[in-house]
């Protein structure tokens, strides 16, 4: 195992540098690195709203499918546990065969999975179909890393930005989408949105994308991808049923002392092997460790956006913070946001290049924590919501595009789409321990409107202060990473 300083790692000789990216500027012409972005930019996106397009018509399900709200749900834990697994096992699979490789079976995941869903109603091959379509949560890291392999320097930060964001630009726009066909068609249509999408999105890869150089082979650690499978499933399925069986069951509580009995097997386990899954002297590197942290803060933060705007603003006028809006305005607040990460990655991309990732990352953090500040305090009108949601959506949108530049740094080049997959693993589980805090918060504080119990605007605000806390953490953690090597590569 190579061993690693708290200095950014070690790149090619200057002449080794120089040969590699002639190379790529040989092959790669301003519009060929276009086409590339735009094959895996689609595929980046196509995963992404997948991901949230069942959240809105979630309500509706268990009546469409005849089945109980316990199964319906199973629709979202389904894919998030697979995707949690996917992650960093097609990254880990990405640097030995072939990062192209894996994004294709990703891809193709995704549209296997879509079309099962699209042609059933049986809530039992539905979850199996929404299952496959979590091993597709591996495209976003595995495109960043495919980028940064196939585009020339001056080109790949902006991509790898584009990319980045396209996590948060996908969500905001599934959710409008869903709204519309939640309200006015079959909801088999989603899926038939992200198949259609899938089959573009894997031939457009496969035609004009080539494969990244620099594949490492090897034989695939299977202990160690059983023990982070068993793992993650002990800790991600007690999170995402906690509504259900309550923080003090003993269910909850079992799982997640497996979870830490599991990791720490893992951790044992990975420190014997040749070529592990994770490379626990890199991954516990100091730099990578605070981004890591960062990421998990900022997945929070985003994912309380969608639970803490859409259901918000739909709540009555009666509640004294609600809009009485309708499921498909409750999606549309959020898309402003969306777009602001998309419009905004190429800026993004030139503040990385000038002021350093990490700098760049802490900025990002410092405005999610205002943007939540605007929620705890802007209250009266719609506009006001929607404002406070896209300022969160832009410091977002540059965290994101600062954080591969900073795991890119720190990463032996042979582990590059690994360490995207574990930092995109860490903001999932951000993502999951917002459901379940935000949810307790939610259901702790309600007030009563005849038969309804509805969260209570205090409750509402004290899951925005704790956005706004992982806000200011995710800052420090950033400008914690001392700064090494060029401000374009490391943090300043």
């Amino acid at each position: 195992m190579t061993e690693l300083s708290e200095k950014a790692v070690d790149r090619p000789t200057q002449a080794t540098a120089r040969s590699a990216e002639a190379a790529i500027r040989a092959r790669t012409s301003p519009g060929r690195a276009r086409l590339e972005l735009l094959a895996v930019g689609l595929a980046a996106l196509m995963v992404s709203m997948a991901q949230g397009l069942l959240v809105p018509v979630l309500p509706i399900l268990p009546a469409e499918l005849h089945t109980s709200q316990t199964n319906a749900e199973w629709l979202l834990t389904s894919t998030l546990l697979v995707a949690a697994v996917a992650v960093p096992v097609f990254g880990r699979l990405g640097d030995m065969f072939g990062k192209r490789l894996m994004l294709l079976i990703a891809v193709a995941a995704l549209t296997v999975g879509s079309l099962i869903c699209a042609l059933t109603n049986d809530v039992g091959l539905m979850i199996a179909g929404r299952a496959l379509q979590g091993a597709s949560g591996a495209a976003i890291p595995l495109g960043i890393s495919l980028l940064s392999s196939l585009l020339p320097r001056e080109r790949a930060g902006s991509a790898i930005a584009l990319i980045s964001a396209m996590l948060g630009v996908g969500t905001a726009l599934s959710l409008p989408v869903a709204g519309v066909i939640g309200e006015h068609a079959d909801f088999h249509v989603l899926f038939w949105i992200t198949c259609v999408g899938g089959v573009i999105a894997f031939a457009s890869v496969l035609g004009l994308v080539p494969e990244a150089p620099n594949r490492s082979g090897g034989r695939v650690d299977l202990v160690g991808t059983a023990l982070l499978s068993a793992a993650l499933v002990a800790l991600l399925l007690p999170l995402a049923e906690t509504a259900n069986w309550g923080w003090g069951s003993a269910r909850v509580l079992g799982l997640l002392a497996l979870a830490v009995v599991l990791l720490v097997a893992l951790v044992v386990a990975e420190r014997r092997v040749r070529g592990p899954l994770v490379d626990i002297a890199t991954l516990r590197r100091r730099p990578l460790v605070l981004t890591n942290l960062a990421s998990l803060l900022f997945g929070f933060a985003l994912f309380a956006s969608l639970i803490g705007t859409s259901s918000y603003v739909q709540a009555p006028e009666a509640t004294g913070y609600g809009f009485g809006s309708s499921m498909l305005v409750g999606g549309l607040t959020l898309l402003p946001s969306g777009i602001c990460m998309l419009v905004l990655a190429p800026v993004s991309a030139r503040l990385v290049a000038m002021r350093g990732a990490g700098q760049t990352l802490a900025l990002g953090a410092i405005i999610v924590a205002l943007g939540w500040g605007m929620r705890i305090i802007l209250t009266g009108s719609l506009w006001e919501v929607i404002l406070g949601a896209s300022v969160v959506g832009i410091g977002t949108g540059i965290g994101y595009a600062a954080m591969p530049s900073l795991i890119n740094a720190f990463t032996p080049p042979a582990e590059i789409a690994a360490a995207n997959g574990m930092n995109t693993l860490f903001r999932a589980i951000g993502s999951s321990l917002a459901s379940a805090i935000g949810g307790s918060i939610l259901a702790a504080q309600t007030m009563s409107l005849g038969s309804a119990e509805l969260p209570s605007l205090a409750s509402y605000r004290e899951l925005f202060a704790l956005c706004a806390a992982a806000g200011v953490a995710a800052a420090i953690a950033a400008l914690s990473i001392q700064r090494r090597g060029s401000a374009g590569d490391t943090t300043a």
